[in-house]
């Protein structure tokens, strides 16, 4: 069964493309046809690579890896944040730190420090510094929380990538592309879809579109890591349902064992019997 079908495309106003003379040629094959100056979208193509797209992101979400989700355009960041928040999935809706991928290991050092500074409110420590001093820490702190609060739990580099506008987000594709992270991206008419790995031809400037695929998305993670979390709970019942017939495969071995034993007795009794029956017979 399909994620969404025409008509909820067709009221979010999906198919509604840039103006003709701002169009990428590289997106024909997702263009309807051409109306008063704008480019129309075929929504038959959008729900297709939605599926695509959903499908991909519930696997990664199985796998118990993230998907880091990038929206810093006004109509989107809010969308972004109060749906993907919900999922505990990493997001960046403020802007893009240069470098967040490309150098990730900086960019972890100031998550660290942000927890650092946590760490000294709760233990007492700032209450020893100097008014200046907390104040300087506060602003830091909070600096901190705005631009990487999101992906404070994000420890290692991300499965991949949703990119909301790539012209937008240039710079996100970069690094996740030099880095070999498959990038998942609504891509609208006046945009390059070449280096993206998952196209979602799609408006990505009316928030009702954003807010239809976004939520397409967050629902696909959702049945991933329920089913992760099905396939856990069952690993433990397999394994004392397997138990018993581990204990009966080794009286199994030890039967055998004592076989072997009784068939070599037997063997030796009789080379015995058959020297003496020689020795008799000289």
């Amino acid at each position: 069964m399909s994620r969404t079908n025409f008509d909820e495309l067709l009221e979010a106003g999906v198919h509604f493309g840039h103006l003709k003379r701002k169009w990428n040629a590289k997106m024909a094959p997702y263009i309807f046809m051409e109306k008063n100056g704008i480019h129309i979208i075929d929504l038959h193509k959008t729900v297709i690579k939605i599926d695509e797209a959903a499908a991909a992101v519930k696997q990664i979400a199985k796998s118990g890896r993230k998907i880091l989700f990038v929206a810093t355009k006004k109509q989107a960041k809010d969308i972004v944040a109060d749906r993907i928040k919900q999922i505990n999935m990493p997001y960046v809706t403020e802007r893009w730190p240069g470098g967040m991928l490309t150098n990730f290991a900086t960019i972890r050092k100031a998550v660290k420090k942000m927890t650092s500074i946590d760490k000294m409110a709760n233990d007492g420590t700032l209450d020893n510094l100097s008014k200046r001093e907390k104040l300087q820490i506060s602003r830091q702190r909070a600096k901190l929380e705005k631009n990487l609060g999101s992906i404070a739990d994000l420890n290692r580099l991300p499965a991949a990538l949703f990119v909301v506008d790539v012209q937008k987000e240039y710079i996100a594709v970069r690094e996740a592309k030099r880095l070999n992270i498959p990038v998942i991206a609504m891509v609208d008419t006046c945009c390059d879809p070449t280096p993206i790995d998952f196209v979602i031809p799609a408006n990505d400037d009316a928030s009702k579109s954003i807010a239809l695929i976004i939520d397409v998305m967050a629902k696909a993670i959702e049945e991933g890591l329920t089913e992760r979390k099905a396939e856990k709970e069952k690993e433990p019942a397999q394994e004392k349902g397997d138990a018993p017939t581990k204990t009966r495969a080794r009286k199994g071995k030890k039967k055998t064992k004592a076989d072997e034993d009784e068939a070599e007795e037997e063997s030796a009794e009789a080379v015995e019997e058959t020297s003496a029956e020689e020795e008799k017979a000289e």
